[in-house]
């Protein structure tokens, strides 16, 4: 690839047709979902290669430390980790993606690439950059399209136009189809040339934030905003809040590509799925004898067609066609195959109940390593507290719980009040309400304790944090 490409990745998104696995706290793309690596994973190793710059990263501030983990189990780290204060969709987001590249180079060729896509074919996707990159070096704004395999209602459509000119391999864009009904699908399949539109861009810095800028030129105000005003927050560019919440969200389709003359398409067949519900997961996944996909503790007895996921419990299905079942240690989902689009109705009903499901899991991640809930009942609940090695907690205290640590395996280094001293395996400590304390591995293995809480109010925004090593005092939100 002559030209160097900078890669952004955007990982803003909740992914909650995969819900109960996929949750707003931890959603799809930081899941390993169809391979051991999670999708965020596998898209940047797609672009690690040569002709790649290293990529800039435009994430949910939520998911900060979870995705800089992942990068760096790749050994990558990113020219960039831009953080969202609030989600904005996709056309700010390239926005100030632009701004940052166009700095140093308004030319510098970006590709906008979403964190949760599988491309199987890795050669074609690469083969379809270097064609649209003629295409973009001369101005257009260039969009990958899937040629259809089926009359898939969950994917807009592009209709390919005339072969643009001095670029092989692409043509103009005569129309933009939004999610269609059923037999409207039909009709685009059968006509012909019409494609997935794949949600992937390739464009100048600066010819994006020119169009932007034409189309949309109180969203690049407030873009310049939100970049000039940013803060560095260890590793991470902190968008300046107030500027980037006051935008319209809007994906680049909307804002951009559905109203500019420079649209470009590039038709190109790479295995690709956007992985948007558990039927698009049965698709593309390793079927057995009877057209099952089975992962997890599962046992099945004539059934068939089925998507069948178990993330820990033994799950037993009999009898059944054309399902989805998907257990985790607090929800189970059972969903026709062809209805699985309509889970994200739950998510939303669940959101409007105020239950914490649709968006928390009961395995909650932080920088030290991760939490999960056990048990609750009144006045008390009991965690697992999981502390990778080498990691602390911040120095805090609770004006409305006491603590009791017990250490299950490895060595923790324990500070309270004005003490600090070792406990190992099998030994514990009480730690009062409203004693400053913290809780570190020293060791080099993983530190396993037991944390029973008990009190009159037991929330996560209880913490009154005095240090800490990842940056959360003072401005950082209580129960990170």
């Amino acid at each position: 690839m002559a030209e160097i490409v900078h890669p952004v990745i955007l990982s803003g998104g909740a992914g909650t047709r995969l819900w109960p696995v996929s949750r707003t706290l931890y959603p799809k793309q930081l899941l390993p979902l169809v391979s051991e690596r999670t999708m965020l994973q596998e898209t940047v190793r797609r672009v690690a290669g040569k002709g790649f710059a290293p990529p800039v990263v435009v994430c949910n501030e939520e998911h900060r430390f979870l995705i800089a983990g992942q990068l760096r189990e790749l050994d990558i780290a990113p020219s960039r980790m831009v953080l969202e204060p609030v989600g904005r969709n996709t056309a700010p987001a390239a926005a100030v993606a632009a701004l940052l590249l166009a700095g140093d180079d308004a030319d510098a060729v970006m590709l906008l690439l979403p964190s949760d896509h599988v491309i199987e074919d890795v050669s074609g996707f690469l083969a379809a950059v270097e064609t649209g990159l003629a295409a973009a070096e001369n101005g257009a704004l260039v969009t990958f399209g899937i040629p259809p395999t089926g009359p898939e209602t969950g994917y807009g459509y592009i209709r390919r136009g005339a072969a643009y000119a001095g670029a092989k391999g692409c043509f103009r864009i005569a129309r933009f189809v939004e999610k269609p009904d059923l037999e409207e699908a039909r009709r685009l399949v059968r006509a012909g040339d019409y494609h997935w539109n794949s949600g992937m861009f390739l464009v100048r810095a600066g010819r994006y934030l020119e169009e932007l800028e034409r189309l949309k030129p109180e969203m690049v105000e407030c873009c310049r905003r939100a970049v000039a005003g940013a803060v560095e927050d260890l590793d991470f560019l902190r968008l300046e809040a107030e500027a980037f919440s006051g935008i319209e969200p809007l994906s680049i389709d909307y804002a951009v590509m559905e109203h500019t003359e420079a649209a470009v398409v590039v038709p190109a067949d790479m295995g690709w799925s956007d992985v948007g519900s558990w039927s698009a997961l049965w698709e593309i996944g390793a079927k057995d004898g009877d057209g099952n996909v089975v992962l997890g503790d599962v046992i099945t007895d004539g059934t068939t067609d089925s998507y069948i996921r178990s993330e820990g419990r033994l799950v037993a299905a009999l009898g059944l066609d054309n399902v989805v079942v998907v257990a985790t240690d607090d929800v189970v989902l059972v969903v026709r195959r062809d209805e699985a689009q309509n889970v994200k109705k739950v998510v939303e009903a669940l959101a409007r109940a105020g239950r914490p499901e649709h968006s928390v899991h009961t395995k909650v991640y932080r920088p030290w390593g991760y939490y999960q809930s056990i048990d609750a009942g009144d006045r008390f609940q009991v965690k697992r507290l999981h502390v990778n090695p080498g990691q602390k907690l911040s120095l805090q205290m609770h004006h409305h719980r006491a603590e009791h640590w017990v250490v299950v395996s490895g060595t923790a280094k324990v500070t309270r009040g004005d003490e600090t001293f070792l406990l190992n395996e099998n030994e514990s400590t009480y730690l009062p309400l409203g004693v400053k304390h913290a809780l570190e591995n020293p060791g080099d293995a993983p530190l396993c304790v037991i944390e029973v809480q008990s009190g009159d109010y037991l929330g996560e925004d209880d913490i009154v944090r005095f240090e800490d090593r990842y940056g959360r005092v003072p401005a950082a939100k209580a129960g990170d």
